[in-house]
């Protein structure tokens, strides 16, 4: 991690969907916490805990039932000018899961990268524009001539660079990334890390990396949060969650990644996790608490001295 600037602050955020009266789906329910500039953050959970939902609402895609994003110390969900919102839009952007959906068939790859040019008015003539579009293509491993092809004609590994490359174009701060490698073969799918850490690296990005594969989570992040039905339960850095896990959903996430030994995947123990074991009373107050520096897990008091005694040392 580069540095210790916050450069997005997540405070008490809330998105709440009504599915008719009276049930009421609580996708992200109050969470807290910070990404500092440089560094990746990884978010990762079962399908259906959240993860992608809390993406979409940093990034106004959704509107927020409650709390705040900040990004630089303004608040991205407050009431904004169209001039405004764009310069928002330039600083922030997003990659999305399905490279298949997420690029337009009709359109070329160099319509699809320039677009971003086109709306900021980035640059000045036709020349201009293909010029930046062939340097986008090859900075994330394609050649300029694919610049007049359409989607269809690529893999998925390759349109998913071409995603990353419309994300690029208007030279963002922060990028996130929503579980941009689980539509791709396995042997692609390092390709795709790789090059996002590589890019991290030359031009300073952050990054929100949402998945669920655990293993290449801890690859590219800094520091990784867990979360669980619309709750952040446990949040550190990648190599303290891996080795010193906590919270007992964590500790069943990571016993779910197979071995590629054959003897150790033999041997793998499987830990369910059922939140009934915790056995909460209505006016428990639940939330982050440090129980290392630096490592946090959702507990209740009582869990908390509990955690410090076994783990605080």
């Amino acid at each position: 991690m580069a540095t210790q600037e916050k450069l997005v602050e997540i405070k008490n955020l809330k998105q709440y969907f009504n599915v008719g009266k009276p049930n009421m789906v609580k996708a992200v329910d109050g969470l807290n916490f910070d990404i500092y500039r440089g560094e990746t953050l990884g978010l990762v959970g079962e399908s259906g805990c959240g993860k992608s939902t809390t993406g979409r609402t940093i990034i106004r895609l959704y509107d927020a039932t409650d709390g705040e994003v900040l990004f630089e110390g303004e608040n991205v969900h407050g009431k904004k000018s169209k001039k405004d919102l764009l310069k928002f839009n330039r600083k922030m952007q997003m990659i999305f899961q399905d490279p298949y959906a997420s690029l337009n068939p009709r359109m070329t790859v160099a319509d699809i990268i320039a677009e971003g040019l086109d709306i900021h008015g980035l640059v000045s003539n036709k020349k201009e524009r293909l010029a930046r579009v062939h340097e986008l293509l090859e900075t994330v491993g394609l050649n300029k001539e694919h610049a007049n092809r359409y989607p269809h004609e690529f893999s998925g590994g390759q349109r998913q660079r071409i995603g990353i490359a419309r994300a690029l174009a208007v030279k963002p701060e922060f990028i996130i990334a929503d579980e941009p490698i689980s539509a791709l073969d396995v042997s692609i799918q390092a390709q795709v890390v790789n090059l996002l850490k590589e890019l991290q690296r030359e031009k300073g990005l952050t990054f929100l990396f949402i998945a669920h594969d655990l293993s290449m989570v801890k690859y590219i992040s800094d520091r990784i949060g867990v979360m669980y039905f619309g709750k952040i339960v446990e949040l550190t850095t990648s190599e303290e969650l891996y080795n010193n896990p906590i919270h007992p959903y964590t500790k069943s996430l990571l016993s779910a990644i197979p071995q590629p030994d054959p003897d150790t995947e033999r041997q793998r123990k499987r830990i369910a996790y059922d939140p009934k074991m915790h056995n909460y009373s209505k006016d428990e107050e639940l939330k982050l608490r440090e129980i290392k520096p630096g490592h946090l897990v959702l507990c209740s008091e009582k869990e908390y001295a509990e955690y410090k005694k076994q783990y605080g040392n």
